[in-house]
């Protein structure tokens, strides 16, 4: 038995889900292009996620985590390589 109802399609979950891949993938792309511009898009679109959902919580989380070592990584890459941060 599961702790979070098995509710038929509920089209906020499926947004939700939706949103955490989306945070996940930019942040991935923020790595190697302009990491202050796209990471906080990024992690506001985690954190909407998180809220949103309850059924999606591990890929919500999955996608804050993500969107911060992103930052952190992409920030110190566009540093010592010298590249635009935004």
């Amino acid at each position: 038995m599961s702790a979070v109802d098995s509710r038929p399609g509920d089209a906020r979950e499926a947004v939700a889900g939706l949103l955490a891949a989306a945070a996940v993938a930019t942040s991935l792309f923020g790595l190697a292009y302009k990491p202050a511009r796209l990471i906080p898009v990024a992690v506001v679109l985690a954190l909407v996620a998180t809220r949103m959902t309850e059924r999606h919580s591990r890929l919500a989380a999955i996608a804050v985590a993500t969107a911060v070592v992103c930052w952190t990584l992409g920030m110190t890459i566009a540093v010592v390589t010298e590249r635009p941060l935004y």
